[in-house]
Parts: structure tokens; C-alpha cells; sequence
């Protein structure tokens, strides 16, 4: 998170962006010595003021340039570049404490004066989450310490500091004319420019001066980048790959057996966004009893058999399980009660229900069909428009449209809730405001840990009391290794950290 990010947002467009080939490169050979893997999308650029992102393009990224900070494989964030890290009494100071040991690949210092120049790259460039840096300013009171100054706290930062925004590229290649498809950075691998053919195949060599050598298990490191499932199974089966994305679920019983072994997480959810809930393009949204019916309409085991092959968890809360704020019994909240839904609409004053304008798209024509047919079940008839190559997000941002199928990523708190739920989150086109909603956003913002996490608990139920939305289910992402790969599947990333490799003789 679109991106935001290159995943769930995405996934209207995914069909038609993704680009690449078959790999031709062999993952066999010495333990240790190749790791290849699968990728379902290649980066745009290795600027970080350009195209830095995580998500799927995550390991481009990863190999070449260190973040500040770094995720365990269990998703909680530890030192890397930045040692140490502590907040000012009202949290809108971080200083950060960095390694002296580090130089980037063209033997230049990486020192707080590089990560400053950096940090600013990404926050004035382009990059999808260059607005996560917005209002904060950086410097560097001395040669390892480097303080982040914004104008209220920001929960999200020290998270964003171990993904994209954390990325630290080399300021001697800033001005390089080769700057996008020639990274500079300190990371545990060099992009072999020579042997790589952009948007196709990727090749590394691991870096000699690397800081951390333990952490780099094989000697070199190849991507390929598939334009279909059909080619990411080819490759399994001709052994031509040691770990690979599944990008679609139905292939999993194949993949299985050739002999391979499954990680899964769920990060993105599926299902409809009621935007217009002050009802100024469809009144009836404004009603809460006409959106909680609305949830009520939706067999969501159905749909996730019929839409993902079972694989995935039903739920009614955007909130993911990682969350302080999931709560299992939300996610029983609405059952599926086509009786209880129509008396809902009568009560509301639709007794004969309404017709509620959306998007579809051809690319997810059964998700759209099995969506029309169950609102049709409790009245109310789905007048479908097919924005066109491309119009899809920016239609419904613009927004013309009062509700709509969607993808997206349930990100960690303060992410969601700027991603989705505050007046000003993009994924809030109405910029719907609820005086609760905004009292309970500013507990989480200023409030001590405890009280933070309370009101993002307090938050979620009463979205889901409310129908702010009504999800169907959580996405099962998939990555498959071979026999002879150990790997740990960050739970918080659409692809695994390439630390998470490692040969298992």
C-alpha cells in the first residue's frame, strides 16, 4: 500500500501490470551457494525517492539497501542500522542511535549525515509512501545519531522505519544517471548489473564488506519475475527455483505435490466499503440498520470457498489478528440472515429495498456476480459500471461512487487507521467524520501505551457495530519453498524477508 504499497490495493490492477518471464536459472547447485526465487512484480525504479516499496517488490529492495530498522519473523521490530531508539516525553522526537561499522557499497560512510540526505530522498520523491514522511523533519547532532522532529506523535514511525521510508541509499549515487537500475546501498547483496535483464531476471552477488554476515546464507541471489501462474508452476515442477510466490491459491495442491513446502499469512482483507455514510450520493447508506444489513446479506463461507478455494479466514473487522485491536467474537457479529436483513431494510423504510450504484471490473467478474446475487437476495439491485483500464482506484477516490468492492491490506494500527478510517485517509473519499470515531483516534495518537490500546480496541467494535464496512474474509498469501529450503514467513509482509532463507543441509 496504491501504495500505498504494491499489494492488496493492487489487486484490481495486478491482472494487468504484472510483468516478466519464465526464469532460466537453475536453484540447484552447492548448499548455500544460490538462492532463486519467484516474484510476481518487478520494481519500478531502486530510487528510494522513486519507487521504493515493500509488499511484494520487498525483496528487490532488501537485498541491495539496509533499513534503520528491522522485523523479526515474528513481525517485531529490532535493531539493524539503528541500534537504539527513543521518543522525547511527548513522543514527537525520536533519536536514533546508528551503527559506525557500516559503508555502502562505493566505500562512502554511511553516517547520520547519509541517513538525513536519505530519510529526505524518500519524503520529497515519489516513492507510493513518500506521504508517510510528510511535516517530519530529520537531522544529525553528530556522526551515529540522528533525530526525526514531527508536529504530533505518529504511532506508525518506528514501523515505517523497518520498511520502505526506513531504506537507505548511498547520497554519492544520487546524481547518477544509472540511479534506477544501479542501487547504492549498504544491504547484504550488489545488483549484478551485467547479468540482469530488467523486469525479467534479477541477479546478486552477496556483499563482501557486509556488516552483519550472519545474517547472508547464500552467495548469490536471483528474482525472476512471472507474468502468470502458469509460468511460476512450470518452474516449480523444472526445479528451476527454490522458494516462489503463489499468487493464486488454486495452484497450491500442485505446488504441494512437487514436493514443496507452504507458508502462508494473511494480510489483505476482501469485501465492501460502505464510503458514503452520511447518505450524500445513496441517503439509504445513512442509515446504520440499512449497512449492517448489508452485512447480514453475505455467506461469507460460501464466498470464500467459491472466490478463494477455502483458503483464507472469514471475518467482519478490517482489523488484522496481529492487531491489539482484533477481537475474535467480532467476527460474529453478522451472520449470515437474508430474513433478518429484509426486516432490517422495512425498518429502515426500505421494505421494498433500493438500488445501490458500483464499479465492477472484468478482471474479478465473479466476485461482482456472487456480490450482486446476495444483495439481491434482501432487495436491493446492483447497478454495476465498468469505470475502464485504470479508473478503478482513482474513481473510487475521486469518489463517485457511494460503495464498492475492494481489496486491501489490513496494516498495522495507526497505518489502518490513516489508510482507511480518519477523515483525511484515503480510503475515506467522503471524508466521513464521526465525533466518537475522532475522540478515540486522538486517545490513540497522545494517550500513555494502555490507553492507546484500549481505545483501538474500542475503535474496531464500534466500527463494527456501526458497518463502517462489510468485510468477507481475510486472504491467505502464499509462498512455497522446495525441499531443500528452510524458510520463516514474516507475518507482516506479502513476501518473506530474504533473511528468512536459509539451506537446510
Amino acid at each position: 500500500m496504491f501504495r500505498w504499497k504494491a499489494t492488496a490495493a493492487l489487486a484490481v490492477a495486478a491482472a494487468l501490470t504484472l510483468t516478466g518471464c519464465a526464469a532460466n536459472d537453475t536453484g540447484g547447485g552447492e548448499a548455500g551457494a544460490q538462492l532463486t526465487l519467484g516474484a510476481i512484480i518487478a520494481p519500478t525504479s531502486y530510487d528510494i525517492g522513486a519507487g521504493a516499496e515493500y509488499g511484494n517488490r520487498s525483496p528487490f529492495f532488501q537485498a541491495v539497501f539496509d533499513t534503520l530498522l528491522q522485523k523479526n519473523s515474528q513481525g517485531e521490530i529490532e535493531p539493524w542500522l539503528a541500534t537504539a531508539w527513543e521518543y522525547n516525553a511527548d513522543n514527537t522526537v525520536l533519536t536514533l542511535t546508528l551503527r559506525d561499522d557500516v559503508s555502502f557499497t562505493d566505500g562512502t560512510k554511511l553516517d547520520a549525515a547519509a541517513v538525513v540526505a536519505s530519510l529526505e530522498r524518500f519524503r520529497d520523491g515519489t516513492s507510493p509512501q513518500a506521504a508517510t514522511l510528510t511535516g517530519k523533519e530529520f537531522a544529525a547532532p553528530d556522526a551515529t545519531t540522528v533525530t526525526i522532529t514531527q508536529a504530533a506523535p505518529d504511532p506508525s514511525l518506528v514501523n515505517l522505519l523497518s520498511v520502505a521510508p526506513g531504506l537507505v541509499e548511498a547520497p554519492s549515487s544520487f546524481d547518477n544517471p544509472d540511479v534506477s537500475t544501479n542501487p547504492v546501498g549498504s544491504g547484504p547483496y550488489i545488483l549484478d548489473t551485467a547479468s540482469t535483464v530488467t523486469g525479467t531476471t534479477y541477479v546478486y552477488t552477496a556483499n563482501p564488506q557486509y556488516w552483519n554476515k550472519d545474517a547472508v546464507k547464500y552467495d548469490k541471489l536471483t528474482i525472476n519475475v512471472f507474468d502468470d501462474t502458469t509460468a511460476t508452476l512450470n518452474a516449480i515442477k523444472a526445479g528451476e527455483l527454490n522458494g516462489a510466490k503463489i499468487a493464486d491459491n488454486n495452484t497450491i495442491s500442485e505446488v504441494e505435490g512437487a514436493g514443496w513446502t507452504i507458508e502462508s499469512n494473511e494480510l489483505d482483507f476482501q469485501g465492501l466499503l460502505l464510503l458514503d455514510r452520511a447518505g450524500t450520493m445513496a441517503p439509504e447508506l445513512a442509515d446504520v440498520r440499512v449497512r449492517q444489513a448489508i452485512n447480514m446479506a453475505f455467506d461469507r463461507e460460501a464466498l470464500l470457498q467459491s472466490l478463494q478455494t477455502g483458503y483464507g479466514t472469514v471475518t467482519e473487522q478490517v482489523f488484522p489478528r496481529t492487531s491489539v485491536a482484533y477481537d475474535e467474537k467480532l467476527d460474529s457479529t453478522y451472520g449470515y440472515d437474508p430474513a433478518a436483513a429484509k426486516k432490517l431494510l422495512a425498518e429502515a423504510g426500505y421494505p421494498n429495498g433500493f438500488t445501490l450504484n458500483m464499479m465492477s471490473t472484468p478482471a474479478f467478474q465473479q466476485t461482482f456476480d456472487l456480490v450482486a446475487q446476495q444483495l439481491a437476495d434482501i432487495g436491493i439491485t446492483v447497478n454495476y459500471t465498468d469505470p475502464g483500464t485504470g479508473n478503478f482506484i482513482s474513481d473510487m477516490l475521486a469518489p463517485k461512487y457511494p460503495a464498492t468492492w475492494m481489496a486491501l491490506e489490513q496494516n498495522p494500527d495507526w497505518q489502518l487507521i490513516n489508510f482507511m478510517i480518519a477523515p483525511t485517509a484515503t480510503f475515506n473519499p467522503f471524508t466521513y467524520e464521526d465525533p466518537k470515531v475522532d475522540t478515540l483516534i486522538s486517545t490513540i495518537q497522545t494517550g500513555s501505551q494502555s490507553e492507546s490500546d484500549a481505545a483501538v480496541k474500542e475503535l474496531n467494535k464500534y466500527i463494527v457495530d456501526q458497518a463502517w464496512f462489510a468485510p468477507f474474509f481475510r486472504v491467505q498469501g502464499t509462498f512455497a519453498t522446495d525441499p531443500n529450503t528452510n524458510l520463516e514467513f514474516w507475518p507482516t509482509n506479502a513476501y518473506p524477508s530474504i533473511f528468512g532463507f536459509s539451506p537446510k543441509n
